[in-house]
């Protein structure tokens, strides 16, 4: 039987946010590499990156 993939939303932020979602996201590849999990990722701005192109700190989109 077939499982759906696990859908994570990514909201990186600002600061370190960036790198260390980055690192997060290589460390759930691995295990789905590893345990046969798949996991599809759906990116979005939030706080003062997403002010700066927005103009709203949680935009809706």
């Amino acid at each position: 039987m077939s499982r759906q993939p696990a859908r994570v939303a990514v909201l990186a932020g600002d600061g370190i946010g960036p790198e260390v979602t980055a690192e997060a996201i290589n460390v759930l590849n691995a295990v789905g590499d590893r345990f046969g999990h798949q996991f599809v990722f759906s990116s979005g701005l939030i706080g003062g990156c997403a002010i700066d192109e927005t103009g709203a700190a949680l935009p809706s989109e």
